[in-house]
């Protein structure tokens, strides 16, 4: 699901697109000078990118090059080896648990230490 913005007349549309079989769905959010939209807009855009402040965690690479669809699995390992609370919220933001649990557990780049800790952070059993 993405969010896009129209200029339509004088005014600024925010719309949420998404793919329903093969039809792209548009649905309609409201004007982007409402507050609520503002915040839908600039949290739909923060989960699109690797922000800034987590640059660290990807001390190997470009984060311009890592696409968060892609290249999940390499970013939920970094978080959860080497991040903090903070990476952890935004990570939570952009992938489901479910997601995050299944690389916890396939993963080899996860140090057991981690992996234990994660797994009691998330309640799995046989931690």
């Amino acid at each position: 699901m993405g969010m896009i913005t129209r200029k339509i007349g004088r005014g600024e549309y925010a719309y949420l697109v998404f793919r329903e079989g093969r039809k792209v769905i548009h649905r309609y959010i409201g004007p982007t000078h409402n507050p609520q939209v503002m915040k839908m807009v600039a949290h739909k855009k923060e989960a699109s990118v690797i922000p800034e402040r987590f640059k660290a965690l990807f001390w190997d690479t470009s984060l311009d090059r890592i696409h968060i669809k892609r290249n999940a699995r390499y970013i939920i390992e970094r978080v959860l080896e080497f991040g903090d609370i903070d990476a952890l919220e935004w990570l939570q933001k952009v992938y489901p648990t479910q997601t995050i649990i299944d690389t916890l557990y396939s993963s080899r780049n996860i140090s057991e230490k981690s992996r234990l800790f994660w797994m009691l952070w998330f309640g799995i059993a046989g931690a």
